[in-house]
């Protein structure tokens, strides 16, 4: 069995991380799960690694948001000459 703790909020990210962190049965932030030791829980574990801790092995928290989907700026301090 493998441990793995949900550490980080999957909002504001792909819609295939989230589903990755939903498919493992988390609900909660900072819920723990037992969950089964196969290659398939691996690789979604794998997956999302940013946003779930294993134990056994180190997490830490993303420096920067390399997954979250990128968001148009605004032009409205700009096109009124400031």
């Amino acid at each position: 069995m493998i441990r793995a703790t949900w550490r980080k909020s999957a909002i504001g990210y792909a819609e295939e991380i989230r589903a990755g962190v939903q498919a493992l049965g988390f609900r909660k932030l900072n819920q723990t799960r037992e969950l089964p030791d196969t290659p398939a829980v691996r690789g979604m574990l794998k997956k999302v690694d940013f946003l779930v801790a294993v134990d056994g092995q180190p997490w830490r928290p993303p420096r920067r948001a390399r997954y979250k989907l990128p968001r148009a700026r605004s032009n409205k301090k700009h096109a009124r000459g400031r």
